[in-house]
This record gives structure tokens, sequence and C-alpha cells, in this order.
């Protein structure tokens, strides 16, 4: 079975630009309207569109985890509700998608990918069109939180800035900033994006905003007495979502760990040798999409298969793998965290030889 799913995702890959184009096909014939509600550029922008669905539904497919599949269809069911585009006409791409495949993938591939979207198709009447706030009422430091994405969202940075450094002159810990103040705001922002509340443009404004306030901490990140442990992070080739990551090895460095940011979209080989170089204990990896599920595993085997850094510990997290929870084990990874501050849990834990 595990065979079957490789070389579906292969094919799926492979195909994808022929996929796309007959499911938009399919969907501009089914939908006549589609072409004089949203002219050309609609036309282009379904069929990107579709190319999205069926990267996430190869990664799904590759790592054997329909919940993966399953929680696109729910986020594209927000994100399309926020701009106005109802869940009937999502019920119909996901149609057009499995026709395109029944037409497109040979026998078993197609019954295989073509389950993946009829379980999409059954859930989707039942699942929400919006999401609630991540900066719960009540949770520690959400009246910074909301304050600050206020200041962001205003284009306030230098307020933003000040909320922050006035916060820790107080006497809230950098570390408590970074969890309950950063992180959710992050969240947050992402959220009011695919609601359509902000636009793309505000919400790399935020991100860069945060980053640079970040670099404002970094006197009272680099202070703590070292453990002599070494930890080198990075997101995988192709993820442009640094942020998150960037987190954790701040918080790393808060812990006493020596740490070594690589940042955004690094290639193998030159994670290897920083590994190498750095004479690392233990390799972070982030990604923030489904779609980089497939990138991560082939990381994973490179870095095992490379002697001069045997014996480090990957570590991975991000979104996907806290929809499947158990994906971590399948690619290959030592262990495995929800968020910033359990990552260093569990590097801890496996630096003191502990198996997860």
């Amino acid at each position: 079975m595990q065979e079957l799913q490789q070389e579906t995702s292969h094919f799926i890959d492979g195909r994808s630009q022929a996929l796309a184009e007959a499911m938009t096909a399919r969907q501009y014939a089914v939908m006549p309207e589609l072409a004089a509600r949203y002219g050309e550029p609609g036309r282009a922008k379904c069929l990107q569109d579709a190319l999205y669905h069926l990267s996430y539904l190869s990664q799904s497919i590759a790592a054997a985890r329909p919940a993966l599949f399953a929680d696109y269809v729910q986020w594209a069911k927000i994100m399309l509700a926020g701009r106005g585009i109802p869940a009937e006409d999502l019920a119909t791409n996901l149609a057009c998608m499995r026709a395109a495949l029944e037409q497109l993938l040979p026998q078993p591939m197609a019954a295989l990918a073509c389950g993946y979207v009829e379980a999409g198709e059954v859930d989707l009447p039942h699942l929400a069109s919006t999401v609630a706030s991540f900066i719960a009422e009540g949770a520690p430091l959400s009246d910074l939180a909301r304050t600050y994405v206020s200041a962001l969202l205003a284009g306030d940075r230098q307020r933003a800035s000040r909320l922050i450094l006035e916060a820790v002159a107080g006497g809230v810990s950098v570390r408590d900033i970074y969890l309950q103040v950063f992180q959710p705001s992050q969240h947050e922002i992402g959220r009011l994006w695919q609601m359509n509340r902000v636009n793309v443009a505000q919400e790399h404004y935020c991100t860069a905003a945060t980053q640079l306030i970040m670099s404002q901490l970094y006197p009272y990140i680099f202070t703590n007495q070292k453990n002599g442990w070494r930890l080198v992070a990075t997101c995988v080739g192709g993820d442009l979502h640094e942020i998150g990551v960037r987190m954790v090895s701040d918080l790393f460095e808060m812990d006493g760990w020596d740490t070594f940011y690589l940042g955004a979209n690094m290639p193998a080989p030159s994670i290897i040798q920083t590994l190498a170089a750095q004479r690392a204990n233990v390799l972070a990896i982030s990604t923030t999409i489904s779609a980089y599920v497939k990138n991560v595993t082939e990381l994973i085997s490179a870095v095992r298969q490379a002697n001069e850094v045997a014996g480090v510990k990957i570590l991975v997290g991000g979104y996907p793998f806290n929809i499947a929870n158990d994906l971590w084990r399948q690619i290959g990874a030592d262990g495995y965290a929800a968020d910033a501050a359990a990552a260093v849990a569990v590097a801890n834990r496996l630096m003191n030889g502990e198996r997860l």
C-alpha cells in the first residue's frame, strides 16, 4: 500500500498541470457563469488554485494522512468564505478534481486519490466557515497581544516596539513575550489574512516588524549560561515562512543552547555542511504547510545518509505535524514539538538520552 501511495503522489506531481487544466475546464463547463463573473483573470486564478489543491492532495497521499487534505479543505472553505465565494463553489471544484483524477490517473491510483477527495466532499458541508481568534480572552498577556496586533495593523511599528520594550522593562520575561505575545499574534495575523480582513502586504509588514522587534530583544536573550549543546534551526527548502523557526531558535538561546539559525528555503547540502561545521547536536526543521512535508522527508533522509553528521538528533515542527502528530515518526525524525516552548523541552529530553 505504501508503494501505491508513493507512486500515486509522484504521478500527480508529474501531471499536475494537465490535471489542473482538466479541473479548470470542467469547472467552467459546469459553471459557465464564472467567465462573466471573473473574466480571464479569474480563470487563471482558478487554475492556480487547482494546482494548490493537487499539491496538498499529493502530499497527503504520500504521507498516508487523509487528515492533511481534510484540513486543507477546511482552510480553503474559510479562506474562500472571507472572499465571498460560497462553499458550493468549492464543492463543485472538488467534484471536478475527482473527475479529472478519474480521467487521467490509471487504476488503482485513481481510486486511491479519489477516496481522499471524496472524504473532503463529505466533510465540507459540516466544516466551519470561520475560525476563532488565536488571542484567547483572559490568556496571559492577551491584552498586550491584542494591543500589539492593533499597532502593527495600523502600521505603527514604533508603537508596537515601545509596547514590547516597556513590558520587558516592567518585568515581563522575554520568554513570555515570545510565547504569549509574538506567537499568538503571528497566528492571529495569519487568521485575519485567511478571512480576508488584512491583505498580503499587511501580513508581510506585521511579520517584518515583529522580526525587527525580536532583534531589539537580543541583548536579553544572549545572557544566559551555556549548557554546551548546539542547535541548527532551518526552514525546509521551498518554505519561506521563517519567523516561527526563528522564535524557536531564540527560545533555545534563552535555555542556554548555542544556536545557528539558517532561515528560510535552505537546500539540504548547505544544511548538512552547517551541521558538520558547527558540530550540532540537534537539527530543528520547520515547515508551515503540508505542501512541503515531502521536502522535510527528503531532508531527513539526506542527513541520515551523511556520515559527517551521524548522531545528530532531528526535531520537526510546524502546522502539518500538529494535524497529524504521529507523522514525525513515519518520516524518520527523532522528535516533534507542537510549539516553540515544547521544542526546547523535547530537545532537552533527546539530549538526556530519552527516546520519545
